[in-house]
């Protein structure tokens, strides 16, 4: 059993100083200085959080956990809940956009049951609840729930990690968890819902406003503490936002970075933030969606997405197909030559 609070003290900043050896190294290679950008930035993070100049980031570990919410009730979803278990097996069967990518990639896969309202033979179970509990009338979940989807996004990480994983990519399930992500962020944030909501999975704009306007009654019945994390997760989350959090705290722990998917994905970034601060330096972010919270939360974050891609999906898919531009900078620092051992002149200084 892991103990989340000793994980989560484990975390330790990432080394800057290995980033300025790194970044003596790249400067190095037969290349005009800076010249490939944002790739060199990317390797300069890579070693800052491996402490190695020369990262490894392959082969990707890609996690997707799966969980229902309550707050489909309120009918703030353009699909019906029984959507999510249709989804888990199609995973299962390798029919999805996130089995497609993470081939390409070779990436390793396993998708995690943390609150399906169905048993679905043949999925990796850590079934906290038969999903979340419907918000808009009561907290989602307990705080022992809470507590127990970031272990469970731990114990899924130390196993991916002892399968191999050199890097990690977050994925989700779930109907009705942008709904759950917009109220956490603004729980955390103090932004308003109708800043941080959008489609989702394609609702109208009417229901849009309907879905802000639910979450701000939700935030104003239940009152989660912004200075509390886990209360704020239980009071508006879903189990895969907490298995996210708990999966990115421990890769961070473990010196793995993590890079980051869609507005929920980003979420439960934000939530592993605010239970410690030196997470954040572990991530990567992948792209912008289209989900209008996703850039304010990224913002909070402090981070610059690599890629816009119109992407709405979730499940990972933005994240892992951002993943060879990642190992394209640790490869750049394996494999270039030197100017001096490909005895190539460097460029000369004006005088």
């Amino acid at each position: 059993m892991i103990d989340i609070y000793q994980q989560i003290d484990a975390i330790e900043p990432v080394s800057k100083q290995k980033g300025l050896e790194a970044l003596a190294y790249i400067h190095s290679l037969t290349k005009p200085m800076n010249s490939l950008g944002e790739i060199e930035k990317i390797a300069v993070q890579l070693s800052e959080i491996t402490s190695k100049v020369k990262p490894e980031v392959f082969p990707p570990g890609v996690i997707v956990f799966a969980a229902d919410h309550g707050v489909t009730e309120e009918g703030v979803s353009a699909y019906p809940q029984e959507v999510t278990a249709q989804m888990v097996n199609n995973f299962l069967s390798g029919g999805a956009a996130i089995n497609v990518f993470t081939k390409r990639v070779n990436g390793l896969l396993e998708i995690v049951d943390t609150g399906v309202k169905t048993d679905i033979p043949g999925v990796r179970s850590e079934k906290i609840a038969y999903g979340t509990k419907n918000f808009a009338v009561e907290p989602a979940m307990t705080r022992r729930e809470a507590v127990r989807s970031l272990e469970v996004g731990m114990q899924r990480a130390e196993a991916m990690i002892k399968n191999g994983a050199k890097l990690l990519i977050l994925g989700e399930m779930g109907i009705g968890n942008t709904t759950s992500s917009s109220a956490i962020a603004a729980a955390l944030s103090g932004l308003k819902p109708e800043e941080l909501t959008g489609r989702g999975t394609g609702i109208e704009s009417k229901q849009v406003a309907y879905k802000a306007e639910v979450i701000q009654k939700a935030l104003n019945k239940l009152k989660p503490d912004a200075n509390d994390p886990i209360d704020v997760l239980a009071k508006v989350g879903g189990f895969e936002i907490g298995a996210m959090a708990g999966a990115m705290l421990y890769a961070a722990s473990k010196k793995i970075p993590v890079i980051l998917d869609g507005f929920i994905c980003t979420t439960a970034a934000l939530v592993a933030s605010e239970l410690n601060r030196h997470v954040c330096d572990y991530m990567i972010a992948g792209h912008l969606s289209v989900e209008p919270g996703h850039l304010h939360v990224l913002n909070l974050l402090g981070k610059k997405p690599l890629v816009s891609l119109g992407m709405r999906l979730g499940e990972g898919t933005g994240a892992v197909l951002v993943y060879p531009l990642v190992e394209a900078a640790a490869e750049m620092v394996k494999g270039m030559a030197t100017f001096d051992t490909a005895g190539v002149s460097k460029e000369r200084t004006i005088k």
